[in-house]
């Protein structure tokens, strides 16, 4: 029997590092995330009410890509590229719905070489 309402939205997410203090600057002044706190070798973040938790390891272990939802990602691409941050994949067309609604990415590289990715949604032609 299903429990409706008992999951909710996802609260925190997290990823190792192999620098905590540098990671720290990294996502705080480069990704201009809002930072916390930090407590030792943990470092907490806010991405728009989804708490990016960062916590420094030694050991690589798999992740999964973060997307962050941005208002412009052409805006966002122009900023973050300024900013030094590598892009893998410009921001680029990824589906078009039926009612003209785009869905657009971007993928770019963290401190440490993985996958990070800025997402939005722009309003193109409608559809046939």
């Amino acid at each position: 029997m299903a429990n409706e309402g008992l999951l909710q939205a996802v609260g925190q997410v997290s990823r190792q590092v192999r620098d905590i203090e540098a990671s720290t600057a990294w996502y705080r002044d480069v990704l201009g995330l809002t930072h916390l706190y930090q407590f030792g070798a943990l470092s907490f973040f806010d991405c728009g009410g989804l708490r990016l938790y960062l916590q420094e390891s030694a050991e690589a272990g798999a992740e999964s890509v973060l997307y962050f939802r941005v208002p412009d990602i052409d805006a966002a691409h122009t900023a973050l590229t300024a900013r030094g941050v590598e892009f893998i994949q410009a921001p680029h067309l990824i589906h078009r719905h039926e009612d003209g609604m785009e869905e657009w990415m971007g993928f770019f590289k963290d401190l440490e070489g993985r996958p990070l990715a800025v997402m939005a949604q722009k309003q193109g032609p409608a559809g046939p």
